[in-house]
């Protein structure tokens, strides 16, 4: 540590960085028309780092277990999401074995449980996706460009992709269980001995299944090399082992509002897979009549408590089961997908040039000004990071498809993901889609333009 005056020195000599200036972009905020659907999601997020073997998450039964308090009991049945984001970290330095994630599936019916992978994709932060600085906007239509797992594997789920580690289908004997995933989180030979892994899938289940994600060091082969646990050892660790630790920090009960806000880490199950809407003036008509000329308008992105950007609207999904010390919401919906509608209507009397863009503005819960404020010069913090589907015509007519990686810093109004001139009295479809990046902070907006 330096003597206490010559770190004054060196405080007084460093010049500091001013903050960016604001820019008060005025523009009315109007909250997301639809909802979350109702498609529970397996949410593994907490603890974010694991340094002890444990119990991540459990749906199962308390029942027989030695610790019932770490068991949810909630089956799923049809159409579910696993979400798991976890870090390993070599602690101490020199313990370098692989942290594994186990999630296992139990069959608790007296029938045959087949359960369909119909999307999937896990990624680790070294050496498949690691974090680099890109350009802010990329064209991808190939689905090369990303930075961090999460970041990949929401665009390969975006695509529709199942990647090759994952069966199509997985069928779990009556009363038996079957491991889903058991793959290393290995921290040997990085610098420093920190990885983590994201998992993103989507699956449909024939009956009633109990799922589970585990947290397990390596075992040891003879010769002293590496090998996964068995599905006996998982079996043990989810029968008679606690919750993983460290424990994240405890959240704040949404109704606190004279606290500093901590939203906590999701652990639990959370309802809602995907929001669909149809952004139209209002329920009576099915056109979004473009701004006049000069005007902006934008819609709420994963708007949240103490951040709804005047709307009112909390987009968390809700949590059905939760651990008491983890998050109340499943704030930033990592991993749901927005599908977003916009059939634009230009009622002027001359062509427009019209834009759709998403835009990261400052937070707030309510607009001090009447507008979105933004930095003259983006912060270094990134805030969004991830890609955009894009859907609509050309001005041939025909219909046109892009994917466009987006890296938005804190207080970034973005680029246009799409600009259409509109013929007088025409109107022109847009569609947006994209998956909430994991590493993202919420909220974001989704803006139209008229030039």
């Amino acid at each position: 540590m330096l003597p206490l005056l010559l770190s004054f020195v060196l405080a007084q000599a460093t010049p500091t960085t001013p903050p960016p200036e604001e820019v008060l972009q005025p523009q009315v905020v109007r909250p997301l028309p639809g909802k979350l659907d109702t498609v529970p999601v397996f949410n593994s997020n907490s603890p974010e780092l694991v340094l002890q073997e444990g119990i991540l998450l459990s749906t199962f039964p308390g029942d027989g277990k030695k610790i019932p308090e770490a068991h949810l009991n909630f089956p799923f049945q049809g159409r579910f999401d696993v979400f798991a984001h976890h870090v390993a970290k070599a602690e101490p330095p020199e313990n370098l074995r692989s942290l594994y994630l186990g999630i296992v599936l139990h069959n608790p019916t007296e029938k045959p449980v087949t359960v369909y992978v119909l999307q999937a994709a896990s990624y680790l932060s070294q050496p498949d996706a690691p974090f680099m600085e890109l350009p802010s906007f990329v064209e991808d239509n190939a689905g090369t460009v990303f930075a961090g797992p999460g970041d990949r594997a929401t665009s390969d789920i975006l695509r529709g992709k199942r990647q090759d580690i994952f069966p199509p289908q997985i069928v779990i004997p009556p009363g038996q269980s079957q491991m889903l995933l058991n793959l290393p989180i290995p921290v040997k030979e990085l610098t420093p001995p920190l990885n983590g892994r994201s998992t993103l899938m989507r699956l449909r289940s024939s009956n009633k299944v109990y799922a589970a994600s585990l947290a397990m060091f390596a075992k040891s082969n003879t010769d002293g090399s590496e090998r996964a646990p068995t599905l006996e050892e998982w079996q043990t660790l989810l029968d008679n082992g606690n919750l993983a630790t460290p424990r994240d920090k405890t959240p704040t009960p949404p109704e606190a509002t004279n606290t500093p806000r901590i939203y906590g880490r999701v652990a639990g199950v959370a309802q809602g897979s995907q929001w669909r809407a149809l952004l139209v003036d209002n329920a009576k008509v099915k056109y979004l009549t473009i701004p006049q000329p000069g005007q902006v308008f934008s819609y709420g992105l994963s708007t949240l408590d103490g951040g709804t950007l005047g709307t009112r609207q909390i987009q968390s999904a809700r949590m059905l089961r939760r651990y008491p010390d983890t998050a109340y919401r499943a704030h930033g919906n990592y991993g749901i997908q927005y599908s977003l509608k916009l059939p634009l209507y230009n009622n002027t009397q001359n062509p427009q040039s019209v834009s759709v863009s998403v835009q990261t503005p400052l937070k707030e819960d309510q607009l001090v000004k009447p507008g979105l404020r933004f930095f003259s010069t983006p912060a270094r913090q990134t805030f969004f990071r991830g890609t955009v589907r894009v859907r609509h015509r050309d001005e041939q007519g025909k219909f046109q498809t892009r994917f466009v990686h987006l890296v938005q810093k804190r207080g970034q109004p973005g680029e246009p993901l799409a600009v259409l001139n509109i013929p007088a009295g025409d109107r022109s479809l847009v569609e947006v889609d994209f998956l909430y990046p994991p590493d993202a902070t919420p909220p974001q907006v989704l803006t139209v333009t008229t030039q």
